[in-house]
């Protein structure tokens, strides 16, 4: 199927932070006047940006388009999304574009204001993360709570993958992954968002899709630690190596398909987020390699680095699923001061020998492997 340069929906984008901004403004350069709409939470962030046309605080650079509408309200928002999004015949979306945290309170102010989702209407999130519940044995990822909060209610997915804000802003290509359960909503949400220098593929491993998205930050704060100590290149990559290996186990263990760690959405984005300057979780590990405290380093990026909060999830979750994550537990280790960073790669350093292929991995590429055949068939 043809996939037009025009973006044929009607968007909500919530939230104004680098990621929501740039994709307003990579989506309004190929939709109408007022088709692409950005709400801030912010009152005094919502008029800089009216005033300026440009978002200061995330993306100083990059000018808004003029066909990029702002709005102060999200109720307003909302009810205006949807008489937009009905007298569409494509429907429309509204995104996410917070952090985990903040995605259950705005998901379900959509509940309250709007409902049940209309023929044509869908959700889609930015975040990528894991949170953990008040009790220690419940974890939640993005899927869980947004699903929860519109009483599932709407058709969902992640737009997840190798991403910096800036480039995105600035109408560099790139490659993402639409990822839902419901595949035919995946494969909509891919031709609707694929254009302008932007290449998405489907997939309906929603669950492996936002385990690399969790579980990549907190290996880019390793990186971050390991070219802070001037480790150099081979152990960079001997360390994102391993930690995919890391990825690939829990992977398999929570039942998404080790296939999908090789995606965009956990290699693709393991790489660009471990390596890349523009990485928020890679410079919170150069400060802590240097000997920052985890406060000040925070403090200066400005920006939410979601491997911090995930990094305890992720491991608490890997415990209870029996899997061993050496690389992650260290990470823990490291962001609550209980070990410093030479300490924890001497220990990692130490580690007996195994073999590279874990068996668990092996068996369960065979089994997807045939699960596939099968399905052809």
């Amino acid at each position: 199927m043809t996939v037009s340069e025009n973006f044929s929906v009607p968007a909500l984008i919530l939230g104004a932070g680098a990621w929501g901004t740039a994709l307003a403004i990579h989506w309004s350069k190929r939709a109408k006047p007022g088709q692409i709409v950005l709400w801030a939470r912010s009152a005094d962030q919502l008029r800089q940006l009216q005033e300026q046309r440009v978002n200061q605080r995330y993306l100083p650079a990059v000018p808004l388009p003029a066909t990029l509408a702002l709005t102060p309200s999200l109720r307003d928002a909302l009810i205006c999304f949807r008489e937009r999004s009905q007298a569409n015949a494509a429907g429309g979306l509204i995104v996410l574009a917070c952090p985990v945290s903040g995605l259950s309170e705005l998901a379900s102010q959509i509940a309250r204001v709007l409902g049940p989702a209309q023929p044509g209407e869908g959700l889609v999130w930015l975040s990528k993360g894991l949170l953990q519940g008040s009790r220690a044995e419940r974890f939640y990822w993005p899927s869980d709570l947004v699903r929860e909060a519109v009483n599932n209610q709407w058709p969902m997915a992640a737009l997840t993958g190798p991403s910096f804000a800036l480039e995105v802003a600035q109408g560099l290509p790139c490659g993402l992954t639409a990822a839902s359960d419901d595949l035919q909503f995946a494969r909509r949400l891919a031709r609707i968002c694929h254009g302008g220098g932007m290449r998405v593929y489907a997939s309906d491993d929603l669950l492996g899709a936002e385990l690399g998205g969790a579980v990549k930050n907190i290996m880019a704060i390793a990186a971050g630690v390991a070219d802070g100590l001037g480790l150099g290149a081979n152990a960079r990559a001997a360390l994102l190596t391993r930690g995919l290996a890391e990825t690939a186990r829990l992977a398999v263990a929570l039942g998404a398909r080790p296939e999908s760690m090789l995606g965009l959405a956990v290699l693709g984005d393991l790489v660009l987020t471990a390596t890349g300057d523009l990485s928020r979780n890679r410079r919170v590990g150069l400060g802590l390699a240097k000997g920052g405290s985890l406060a000040q380093i925070l403090a200066g990026l400005g920006h939410v680095a979601e491997g911090v909060n995930a990094s305890r999830a992720v491991a608490g979750l890997a415990e209870q699923s029996g899997v061993d994550m050496p690389i992650v537990q260290a990470v823990c280790q490291l962001l609550s001061g209980e070990r410093s960073a030479k300490e924890i790669l001497s220990e990692l350093l130490s580690r007996d020998p195994v073999d590279e292929l874990d068996p668990s991995i092996v068996e369960a590429t065979k089994d997807s492997a045939q699960s596939q055949d099968a399905a052809k068939n």
